[in-house]
């Protein structure tokens, strides 16, 4: 095998706040939660460009790809093309999307390659109608896929626990924050402790936000939570920040605010996409929080994707740079 760094190691790298002021790490998902909900396939050489703008703004943590079976996602058909053509650079962790235990394998694959990504997702549904809307199979079922790919991946990667509707679902209604935290606890159990937050169809308020994660962090103070925030009613940013001023460190974004929902998946109300990117990292910088970005690289970046994708996406700071 490569000399690679352990998990371990892979951890320490994001682990907390940066020590410079009130650090805040997001993880840039343009790559793979932006672009599973575009129909049109994007050649790898077109992914590994944006994916370098992307880095050269200085995000610790990018998502770039999903090891989904071709057939399911074929966005991501070019998993390892990517993973190979993307220059790796220290201190920044590269994030794939592993729904299944061969997809882990894959991973591992890569990785035995001197290639594979720094972190895996794994993901469940807090609620059981939308598993088995959205992962065809129970929450048990999940369950115990996950518990695999854990024990498969535990040793090679950072591992990243995504819960779904953490706060409403389209089919069963409001989430129990009880069930949130069950959920948590779990992925801990299983040395998952960096968990992402989600709320699905965007129907999270910032006091239901910062309810919930004060509550979390009480509880499992172990645990390192993300927001991963949709933008379904135009409050992906307000809520990102509230769970910001909650305690969180780390949150998911998208430039553009690109994604939200696989192409032809449709539930809850209005737009799907991921919190902007451009958007939030403007207002933390005029909060006085520290990311680590280069806002005006940043902001070039949106308009490349924009560019890429062929249509105006949905930053209001990139807006305003257009009409100034």
């Amino acid at each position: 095998m490569s000399d690679l760094p352990t998990a371990a190691e892979l951890e320490e790298i994001t682990a907390g706040a940066a020590p410079e002021g009130p650090g805040i790490v997001l993880c840039e998902c343009f790559a793979r939660d932006g672009l599973q909900h575009e129909d049109t396939i994007l050649p790898p050489e077109a992914k590994i460009v944006i994916i370098e703008r992307i880095a050269d703004c200085g995000f610790r943590r990018i998502e770039i790809t999903s090891f989904a079976h071709p057939r399911q996602v074929p966005q991501f058909a070019d998993a390892e093309a990517v993973l190979r053509g993307v220059r790796r650079r220290p201190g920044v962790l590269f994030k794939a999307t592993c729904p299944n235990p061969q997809a882990v394998k894959r991973a591992l694959a890569a990785r035995e390659a001197g290639w594979g990504p720094e972190e895996i997702s794994l993901l469940i549904s807090a609620s059981e109608g939308h598993s088995q809307r959205n992962l065809k199979r129970s929450r048990e079922e999940q369950w115990a896929n996950v518990a695999e790919m854990a024990a498969l991946g535990r040793d090679a990667f950072t591992l990243v626990g995504t819960i779904s509707v953490a706060f409403d679902c389209p089919f069963d209604g409001r989430t129990p924050q009880e069930r949130v935290l069950e959920d948590a606890e779990r992925f801990a159990s299983l040395g998952v402790t960096r968990i992402a937050i989600g709320d699905t169809i965007g129907s999270a308020t910032p006091p239901r936000v910062r309810d919930l994660i004060g509550w979390l962090h009480g509880a499992l103070p172990t645990a390192t939570f993300i927001a991963h925030f949709h933008d379904s009613r135009g409050t992906g940013v307000a809520n990102t920040l509230a769970a910001i001023e909650a305690g969180l460190t780390h949150a998911d974004c998208a430039l553009g605010g690109t994604g939200g929902h696989p192409a032809r998946i449709a539930y809850g109300e209005g737009f799907t996409g991921n919190t902007c990117t451009e958007d939030l990292a403007t207002a933390l910088d005029a909060m006085g929080y520290v990311t680590g970005l280069d806002l005006a690289a940043l902001r070039a970046a949106g308009h490349a994707a924009e560019h890429l994708l062929g249509r105006r996406l949905d930053s209001k700071v990139a807006r305003a740079d257009a009409e100034s």
